[in-house]
């Protein structure tokens, strides 16, 4: 195995082993696959409307999922970390075009793969049918915390389980990110925020 591919396995590992415990042998299956790549801050890796093929996992850095109106205006419908997957499910498993863009909210490093070369690595190896499964699961859970949290939390409830859940995200990313994930404004946010004696 090369230096640089070692390497991706290593940071591989760093970020995903916590969902599946990957051997050398697992990722190796994967390797020939996967893409590598560094994204400056504010890149869109797709846009609302396009058709896309790939899966970008998040090895470090901040995006975000946003939509976009007719009139201009930006919906931040979710905001990822590392751990998290840049994905458009209505791509892959219905020809469709993305509904949403997505960004890179800081400088990025992601593990690009072709979502039918990962379906297929996860038939033929355990590991990679778990971690799929893991992969979904995450997924799931936090749509479902996102919806509890709109409909039954106050403004200010909503940004302390942000904040509470998602300490380094909080720091790193612009606080209008993160009012349009908890849909509020800017101004509501702020006054939150000088309630809470943060600013």
């Amino acid at each position: 195995m090369s230096k640089s591919s070692n390497k991706n396995y290593q940071k591989w590992l760093s970020v995903y082993g916590r969902l599946v415990d990957f051997s050398l042998e697992d990722w190796l299956l994967v390797a020939p696959y996967i893409e590598i790549r560094h994204i400056t801050a504010d890149t869109i890796l797709f846009a609302q409307g396009e058709k896309i093929s790939g899966v970008y996992f998040l090895l470090a850095g901040y995006g975000r999922y946003f939509y976009l109106d007719e009139q201009g205006n930006e919906r931040n419908k979710s905001l990822l970390q590392k751990g998290g997957a840049f994905s458009c499910l209505s791509c892959y498993l219905e020809d469709q075009p993305s509904p949403f863009s997505t960004q890179a909210l800081t400088d990025c490093v992601v593990a690009e793969i072709r979502y039918a070369d990962l379906i297929t690595v996860s038939e033929q190896n355990l590991n990679w049918g778990r971690f799929i499964r893991k992969i979904y699961e995450q997924l799931v859970l936090k749509k479902e915390k996102r919806e509890a949290a709109l409909l039954q939390l106050s403004a200010k409830e909503r940004y302390l389980r942000f904040i509470q859940e998602n300490q380094a995200l909080s720091r790193s990313v612009a606080l209008r990110h993160i009012a349009m994930y908890l849909g509020i404004t800017d101004v509501s946010l702020s006054r939150i925020r000088k309630e809470l004696g943060l600013t």
